[in-house]
């Protein structure tokens, strides 16, 4: 994604990806941040299980033949802990038994070997877009509209630019309009691990945001966070 300009429109949240060809898991980490989500990667099961037990992801892509724990357990032991996170599993072509074991143990959607990475980005647009409650692909408050196919937003039907990590924060905060959501939860979900999470950027990018678009657009809650409200709600 050009870090000036908004990308091709995904979703921009945090995704696990758990593959252990490192080739395929790379080339996922790739394709997926090139898109623009923020991305963390495990190699076997037993580092998958152990992420999404303990950081928040807004989906995972999750291959089923891991080496210490496979992936059916690992889905299995995530969905008996309460995680609720959108899950899309990788199956062999031709293996419905394991496409019906992955849906069976809580998987939300699947994706055969080989795919197009078209194909999985759209798949995990979809997903983020039905757990998160927004049906449609189009993302509005007042008159911001976001679309998130094509990356586009406009303020009164007029086009804005906005940089990539504008981009991101305000799709979250559109993808969680009416709630507050705290700087944290916005720093995990737009950036991956290795991020500072003591950095002050969020305040920064929210001032650029109301400038843009209109200092009522973003509500700071003081000491809890930030919400975006629908005015004609």
């Amino acid at each position: 994604m050009s870090p000036g300009l908004v990308g091709q429109g995904e979703e921009i949240m945090r995704v696990l990806i758990v593959e252990d060809e490192p080739s395929l898991g790379q080339q996922l980490k790739n394709t997926l941040e090139g898109a623009g989500y923020a991305i963390d990667l495990a190699t076997d099961g037993e580092e998958g299980l152990f992420l999404g037990q303990t950081e928040s992801y807004d989906a995972v892509v999750l291959d089923l033949g891991l080496p210490e724990i496979d992936g059916l357990t690992v889905l299995d032991r995530w969905r008996k802990e309460g995680k609720v996170m959108p899950v899309l599993v990788l199956t062999a072509r031709d293996s419905w038994s394991d496409k019906v074991a992955g849906l069976d143990a809580g998987a939300d959607d699947y994706v055969a070997k080989p795919f197009q990475s078209e194909e999985l980005i759209a798949r995990l647009r979809a997903l983020i877009r039905r757990a998160s409650g927004n049906a449609s692909s189009e993302l509005t408050a007042g008159g911001v509209r976001l679309d998130t196919r094509s990356g586009k937003v406009t303020l009164a039907g007029e086009p804005v630019k906005l940089t990539a990590q504008e981009y991101k924060l305000l799709s979250y905060l559109l993808h969680h309009k009416g709630k507050v959501v705290s700087r944290t939860e916005l720093i995990e979900h737009i950036y991956d691990q290795d991020f500072d999470r003591d950095s002050n950027t969020i305040e920064v990018f929210v001032t650029r945001i109301r400038k843009k678009l209109g200092q009522e657009v973003i509500t700071t809650i003081r000491g809890l966070g930030y919400s975006l409200e629908d005015p004609d709600a």
